[in-house]
């Protein structure tokens, strides 16, 4: 079974990151810093391959990611070619971006998350080694990505490329992702997690106060503030993640809204940024600015809504990449009318779940066993956020 704590807060992050996309309201990135939540579950997911599959883990967790990054390379890429990008070998990158691709005027804004699929993809191929040294040796792993992001901030690598920047800043959250998979923050005492936690904390807004950036104490201006107070979020928010929230199920409507975004994330994550710039717009002409409350909060349905379409015309790429069955919306009714589980088992009429491709058993005449039907193999999803 998934846990659904871990989806609610999949879900939570997504809402905050194009809700912060719209409104530009630094103070989401204090309260909730989604992105960092989410390389700290990839990374706890990618450990998961790992154990299940060794390094065949890191092409199939390519199989998830690009495809439908192909869907919107194909429809943007050339629109941006047709108004002013030129054609270089560098547009391959928009196939397999281990660099960031180019784009022209407009392209630049509209496909500005494309550097999350950049470092996640450096994330997924440093995982093999990067495993076996947190194996071997956890704490100064961990510490690894913060010691190398503190040199940087402190100028002793001036010329760092991008890439190596975001593993100091994001990769530590990525390992801690790990460190959740292992049951290392759950055997932490709670006596040791929570002092920890508040001293990064206070050390992260310590830096954030004093360092602040040209857009106040935004998370994102403030890449060494970033890391502690999201290190600190993590430790809080996953180190004691329950093992199931059951109750995000018993309200029908949060729990289908949960499954789908969770199952559709990287949908949600390469298409939002192009609807937040195509309606920006509106605020000259109709006057909807960043202290309009009530156009705020228009803009942001009118993202979502947007979203939601192109989320039941291309999602399903998703599935096709996930070697699912392919569905307009997930969580939907069977066929048969069998309403289908958030971990992909279906609801049998006496409540006993059956997971897909199995053959339900028939109950056996009293005294006699019955061997119980195969298990599924538990599915694990690649799932992304921005900033």
């Amino acid at each position: 079974m998934r846990n659904r704590y871990l989806d609610l807060l999949r879900f939570l992050a997504i809402i905050r990151v194009v809700v912060y996309h719209v409104t530009g309201w630094g103070t989401l990135t204090l309260l909730f810093p989604a992105m960092s939540v989410m390389f700290a579950l990839a990374g706890s997911l990618m450990a998961a391959s790992l154990d299940r599959s060794g390094v065949p883990a890191v092409g199939r967790r390519l199989r998830r990611l690009l495809p439908s990054l192909w869907v919107v390379a194909a429809i943007f890429v050339p629109a941006m070619l047709l108004t002013g990008l030129p054609l270089t070998p560098r547009v391959l990158l928009w196939a397999f971006p281990v660099a960031d691709p180019p784009a022209n005027y407009w392209g630049a804004l509209a496909l500005s998350p494309i550097w999350y699929l950049r470092d996640y993809l450096w994330f997924v191929f440093a995982s093999p080694l990067a495993l076996w040294l947190f194996r071997r040796a956890p704490w100064p792993t961990l510490l690894a990505p913060y010691a190398l992001l503190a040199a940087i901030e402190a100028g002793m690598l001036p010329n760092a490329p991008t890439v190596l920047r975001d593993f100091g800043l994001y990769f530590g959250a990525w390992l801690l992702g790990f460190a959740h998979h292992d049951g290392l923050l759950r055997r932490m005492a709670t006596r040791v997690l929570v002092p920890t936690a508040l001293a990064l904390g206070a050390a992260g807004a310590a830096w954030i106060v004093t360092h602040p950036g040209p857009r106040g104490y935004d998370l994102n201006d403030m890449p060494l503030g970033n890391a502690l107070w999201s290190a600190a979020f993590i430790l809080v928010a996953i180190g004691r993640a329950p093992a199931s929230a059951a109750w995000v199920d018993r309200n029908a409507l949060l729990g289908r809204a949960v499954t789908v975004l969770n199952r559709r994330a990287l949908t949600a994550y390469l298409w939002h940024m192009p609807f937040v710039v195509a309606l920006t717009p509106l605020v000259d002409v109709v006057g909807w600015s960043h202290q309009d409350p009530v156009g705020l909060a228009i803009r942001v349905a009118l993202v979502f809504a947007l979203v939601g379409v192109v989320t039941v015309l291309v999602g399903w790429v998703e599935d096709v990449a996930a070697r699912r069955p392919p569905e307009l919306l997930p969580g939907s009714r069977t066929p048969g009318g069998t309403p289908a589980r958030p971990d992909g088992t279906l609801a049998r009429p006496g409540g006993t779940p059956t997971a897909p491709g199995c053959v339900p058993v028939s109950p056996a005449p009293a005294g006699r066993a019955v061997a119980p039907a195969p298990r599924a193999p538990e599915e694990y999803t690649t799932k992304l956020s921005v900033r």
